[in-house]
């Protein structure tokens, strides 16, 4: 049989019949399989794939019905048809309810028939096209990314799955490296609105004097530079998705044109005279309380009451530790395709080690360390010597930090070039003595690389 030629099983006690559907849908470029009573049928559908059946109901053994149940059993998205010269209005109503595509009576026209039958097949080609663009979907945006199977995590699933189907406006929140922009993109991505655009804007990224154009677009000659028309990011996402990540840095001036978009779906361009309307549904991530933000007299109450219809809040990772694992075997599986290698497991010690740690950075912190391990590591397991110092000394940091926080600059000015020669010293020192003096490894609990390792000891005089 052609793979690529839809594949009919066409199941009639009456040969002629039988013979006749065979001719004729091989005339039509369909691949024909038949079979004379619905205990073959069944064998068939039970060893080989098909996209439609065509079956008889009185049939010797086995029902018709009892074919087009068994058929849907094995593959419910398998399109079946029923032909049958003793129709009845309770048998057609019984086969659409198991799940018959159609109910046509004997005799039927030929080209009835062929219409049928090719709508029937277009069908079941979209539902496999559907099917595989959802798995296609899940595995770059869906839960695949929100790893976790924490209580935390779970609840928050579920929520994705219920808000996702809705074109509501949604407030995430939680702290850096939680996943917010993952959790935007897996509720666009599974939603009515999947195929629409998904646009970013970092709110907290765009200059203060240039956030009122990238948002809204400007006309030519509206300000020096504005050498053309622009179009803004709301009309780039139009009919889709705008997530606005950092909404808690929006200058105040842009809160209220932010707030007559959702209130009015309207805007006006920098320099422009005309309302634009857009079709856009708004997400937004903040990793502060803007609760605070608006007693503060930061943020705009109304807009804040317009932006959280429906709020998801992220736990940090040192509130799912038990999710530790599972995400370090995600990220190890990850960069192993991307960075070519074929590291097969990460060692108890390891993991022991990577689950006593806090993450302040969340979940994008442990997928660097994760990166960063799989990239030096050339062995076959990922060892505790393998991961970076922090892991072990979390307080190090902090403490060299608070260690160092009497210096000051005066007014005869530092010699900056000494100061953190002398800091970087003396890690160089600590590592080289942890490592037993060996400078490879000292190198790697530094993080910086062997060629880098001999140059700051050549630098120092520590060879």
């Amino acid at each position: 049989m052609d793979d690529h030629k839809p594949k009919i099983l066409v199941v009639d006690d009456e040969e002629s019949l039988r013979e006749f559907l065979e001719i004729m849908l091989k005339r039509e470029g369909y691949d024909i399989a038949t079979a004379p009573d619905g205990d073959q049928a069944i064998k068939l559908l039970t060893k080989k794939s098909f996209d439609m059946v065509i079956t008889d109901l009185q049939m010797p053994k086995i029902h018709g019905m009892q074919v087009l149940a068994k058929a849907k059993e094995i593959d419910p998205e398998l399109v079946v048809l029923v032909i049958t010269a003793f129709g009845s209005t309770e048998s057609a109503v019984e086969a659409m309810k198991l799940g018959a595509y159609d109910y046509i009576t004997k005799p039927f026209k030929i080209d009835e028939i062929k219409l049928i039958i090719k709508k029937a097949l277009e069908k079941r080609i979209l539902a496999r096209e559907n099917i595989f663009l959802k798995k296609e979907l899940g595995a770059k945006f869906n839960f695949g990314n929100l790893v976790g199977s924490a209580q935390s995590m779970l609840k928050i699933y579920d929520l994705i799955q219920r808000v996702c189907e809705t074109k509501t406006n949604v407030l995430i929140t939680g702290e850096s490296g939680t996943g917010k922009e993952l959790v935007a993109k897996a509720i666009h991505y599974n939603g009515p609105l999947k195929d629409k655009p998904f646009v970013t804007v970092n709110c907290g990224a765009i200059p203060e004097n240039l956030m009122e154009s990238e948002m809204f677009g400007h006309k030519k000659g509206s300000f020096t530079g504005a050498i053309s028309d622009k179009l803004g990011l709301f009309e780039v996402a139009n009919n889709g998705t705008i997530f606005l990540d950092e909404i808690g840095e929006l200058p105040l001036h842009i809160q209220v044109k932010l707030l007559r978009v959702l209130q009015d779906k309207t805007f006006r361009k920098v320099g422009g005279t005309e309302d634009i309307t857009v079709n856009v549904r708004i997400m937004a991530a903040t990793n502060k309380e803007l609760g605070q933000e608006v007693s503060k007299g930061n943020f705009r109450e109304d807009l804040y009451y317009r932006l959280n219809v429906i709020h998801i809040q992220l736990p940090p990772l040192r509130e799912r530790k038990e999710d530790v694992s599972i995400l370090a075997q995600h990220f190890l599986e990850k960069f192993n395709k991307q960075l070519g290698k074929d590291i097969k497991k990460i060692s108890k010690e390891a993991m022991d080690a990577l689950s006593q740690y806090d993450y302040p950075g969340n979940v994008r912190e442990l997928e660097n360390i994760i990166e960063r391990t799989v990239s030096l590591e050339r062995g076959a397991a990922i060892l505790p010597e393998s991961l970076p110092p922090v892991i072990f000394h979390p307080g190090a940091l902090l403490s060299r930090r608070a260690s160092h926080s009497d210096l000051s600059v005066t007014t005869d000015g530092v010699n900056l070039e000494e100061i953190v020669g002398n800091l970087e010293k003396d890690l160089i020192e600590k590592a080289l003595k942890k490592a037993g003096g060996v400078k490879k490894k000292a190198a790697k609990l530094l993080g910086i690389s062997f060629r880098s390792m001999r140059y700051r000891l050549e630098k120092y005089g520590m060879e």
